[in-house]
């Protein structure tokens, strides 16, 4: 299991329901791959569709007197191990209060073993910082949704695992985006419905997405 989701940010809580003069600013970093990176059908970059700016958008209307501040680090086509090499240079020079991590999708190119080397140094380079963390894993794509059973799928399915069996271990956030937009799709229509392209999500998706984030905010 993850942190507690009652508990994980109330003390960021409390500094976002602050009004000047005793406010600041609050610094969220989403850091990833191209879906942070607001990639739709690549070539097309859709920004303010994506989640980052969702979720900045949903803080706001939760905390209207808040200064916060959504910085995208995410690269298209990175892995973790890639982003890992750049943490320390271009996500804590943000000094981030929380820190999103989202690389699940590519991971699949250098395996299990790689990406765990890679995740576990981004959080402990975030808990050093003290910054929170929330892991997200992997949205959905299409490559083996007419085989379940399709090497692909189920490398996507072990590397969200990964990721929930860190965000336990290390006592972190968890936005599980497989499994929310799994469950939505279940009630609401295909996988497919939530996708822009094969393997980037559309509007709903990062919707669903956000929504996962923002749930860490708004509970006490």
């Amino acid at each position: 299991m993850s942190a507690n989701i009652r508990g994980y940010l109330s003390d960021l809580i409390a500094e976002l329901k602050a009004q000047w003069p005793d406010n600041r600013s609050i610094n969220i970093v989403c850091h990833g791959h191209s879906v942070p990176s607001g990639y739709f059908a690549t070539p097309m970059v859709d920004t303010f569709n994506a989640y980052p700016h969702l979720l900045h958008k949903s803080l706001k209307e939760i905390y209207p007197f808040a200064v916060i501040n959504v910085i995208v680090t995410a690269v298209g086509g990175e892995h973790s191990a890639r982003g890992a090499k750049r943490f320390e240079e271009d996500v804590l020079c943000h000094r981030p209060d929380v820190v999103t991590i989202d690389y699940g999708l590519n991971d699949r190119r250098i395996g299990f073993q790689e990406a765990e080397v890679a995740w576990r140094s981004m959080i402990a380079e975030s808990l050093e910082a003290k910054a929170k963390v929330i892991l997200l894993t992997p949205t959905p794509d299409t490559s083996g949704l007419k085989d379940p059973a399709a090497e692909n799928w189920m490398a996507l399915q072990g590397h969200a695992s990964q990721i929930r069996e860190l965000a336990g271990e290390y006592d972190v956030g968890l936005a599980d985006s497989m499994a929310a937009i799994e469950r939505h799709s279940g009630t609401s229509g295909d996988i497919t419905d939530f996708l822009s392209w094969s393997n980037h999500p559309n509007r709903k998706g990062h919707e669903v997405v956000a929504a996962e984030l923002v749930r860490w905010f708004s509970i006490t």
